[in-house]
């Protein structure tokens, strides 16, 4: 016997675990902080990068170094995310089965997911012939756009989550 997404999602959400986290006046809101600050830091750290792509800050060292000493802090900030983010899921399944601003934000973040993976199989693979410009290839400059609104979109529909219920 196979369940269907909605019956998973309401199983999930009547798991012992679920509704303690769910039920709980202390421990939801610090998860959800703590999925904030994660958030934080891995928009933050990403948002480096991609200004420095854009030739907004740091236009003095090189692509390579900024991404090498900033995304170990996205990948840690994107573990606590991560797991942050699928307990508050689990405790809310149900009602996010139904919540066209979740669907939104699992859409951005697989986009948002393809963006770097796209760019570092493709444009990145040249960085040493532009690394130390301080004006990026205009595919690095796009895929920077590209990072930065949809990382703007999954905040705006993460926080609109709340009002659809």
């Amino acid at each position: 016997m196979s369940l269907s997404l909605f019956e998973f999602c309401q199983w999930l959400n009547d798991t012992g675990p679920a509704a303690a986290l769910r039920e709980s006046t202390i421990v939801f809101p610090i998860v959800e902080s703590i999925h904030t600050l994660a958030i934080t830091l891995v928009v933050g750290t990403v948002a480096m990068v991609d200004l420095r792509l854009l030739g907004i800050v740091l236009k003095k060292e090189p692509v390579s170094k900024v991404a090498g000493q900033i995304l170990p802090l996205t990948w840690v900030g994107f573990g606590v995310m991560l797991v942050s983010g699928l307990m508050l899921f689990a405790a809310e399944a149900e009602k996010c089965y139904h919540n066209p601003a979740f669907r939104l934000k699992l859409i951005l973040l697989a986009l948002v997911g393809l963006n770097p993976l796209v760019f570092h199989f493709t444009i990145f693979r040249s960085v040493d012939r532009w690394d130390e410009a301080p004006r990026t290839p205009g595919r690095a400059r796009l895929a920077a756009v590209l990072s930065l609104t949809l990382w703007s979109g999954i905040i705006v529909a993460g926080r609109a989550i709340a009002y659809f219920k």
